[in-house]
């Protein structure tokens, strides 16, 4: 296989990439990223896709929106990601009292030294839940945004930068709509993918009514990765190889949902970039050291339609869900977007 162009490896974050030789072995990430998702299968059970999208989410150096009805296991299988991988975790509760300086940190005087000191809030973890984001003010939503797109905060004209990795998986509820403040175009845009985790199964239900009669699996749920080895899987997966025909497939899928007639708003650029990162993480995760278009393909959804906005006559009787009819453009777009050449989609 030819060697990807220099600047093909660059990912959001180069802290400690060091030398290609010190990237840990794609197999290797493959057989950990393996061990993680059977791990928070054992909290979560029949719910291998969200776990695997989240775990993509969090090696591609993404941020997670999760859109559920309560009670369906959104916060537990953040948490149960975090306590998987060995990293700091901070909740977020939030509510329409909750102020920005309650996410990011505040500054204090300190008596003894005369001096302001910064006393950092919850952003300050490798993981951060926001529970409930959408029922915060706008102000207090605003307050991530620089923590996502930059990993730091910026108070009284000083910047803290953040622990790395960080990512912020976040939870909101669609059906519930009153005393919610529901999430602005580019704050959604920060979000690398959005996922749904949908009812268990009879036998998944079932099966929860006796394992948590007296306790609660995370409980008992034990680190299989450390903080260290998921930092070099990250590192792996920056050094996934990107084709040029991929990335123009990529950036075809992105310009077809900007001329979509259905879509009054289309994917942006940082979406596109998105749409790559998270492919290359899909690769990484099935022991490719390359891109394939089916890596792209099967996350188009899960990047691009919580960014999409449709028209309103292509709302019609959708209502205020307008959810599975974007899923369903974007896949049309999916099928109707040719394959680069000399790539093939896999059976």
């Amino acid at each position: 296989m030819s060697e990807a162009p220099a600047g093909d490896h660059t990912g959001p974050h180069d802290d400690a990439r060091g030398d290609a030789a010190s990237v840990m072995p794609i197999d290797e990430v493959g057989a950990l990223a393996a061990r993680v998702v059977a791990n928070v299968e054992t909290v979560i059970a029949g719910k291998r896709d969200a776990i695997t999208a989240a775990l993509t989410v969090l090696l591609a150096e993404g941020h997670l929106l999760i859109e559920d009805v309560p009670g369906v296991g959104k916060t537990m299988l953040a948490k149960a990601l975090a306590r998987s991988v060995g990293s700091t975790v901070n909740r977020i509760q939030f509510t329409p009292d909750l102020l920005p300086s309650d996410v990011t940190g505040v500054s204090v005087f300190d008596q003894a030294s005369r001096r302001f000191e910064f006393k950092r809030g919850p952003v300050f973890s490798n993981i951060v839940i926001g529970d409930e984001i959408n029922r915060a003010s706008p102000k207090t939503q605003a307050a991530l945004l620089e923590c996502m797109e930059e990993r730091q905060v910026t108070a009284d004209g000083t910047t803290y930068h953040l622990d790395l990795p960080f990512t912020v998986v976040a939870t909101q509820n669609p059906v519930e709509m009153e005393g919610t403040y529901p999430l602005p175009e580019a704050q959604r845009d920060r979000f690398m993918a959005r996922v749904s985790m949908g009812y268990p199964s009879a036998v998944d239900e079932l099966a929860m009514l006796s394992t948590r009669e007296t306790s609660s699996p995370l409980d008992r749920l034990e680190e299989v990765i450390t903080l260290d080895e998921l930092r070099a899987m990250i590192r792996a997966v920056r050094h996934v190889f990107t084709s040029q025909p991929v990335k123009e497939y990529a950036v075809e899928l992105a310009r077809a949902t900007r001329e979509d007639r259905q879509l009054r708003l289309g994917a942006s650029p940082r979406a596109t970039l998105q749409l790559v990162r998270a492919a290359k993480a899909h690769a990484a995760m099935h022991g490719r050291e390359f891109v394939l278009p089916d890596d792209v393909d099967a996350l188009a959804v899960a990047v691009l339609a919580h960014r999409l906005v449709p028209t309103s006559r292509a709302v019609g009787s959708h209502d205020r869900d307008s959810g599975p009819l974007i899923d369903s453009i974007v896949g049309r777009i999916i099928a109707q977007t040719p394959v680069p050449v000399g790539s093939a989609r896999r059976n």
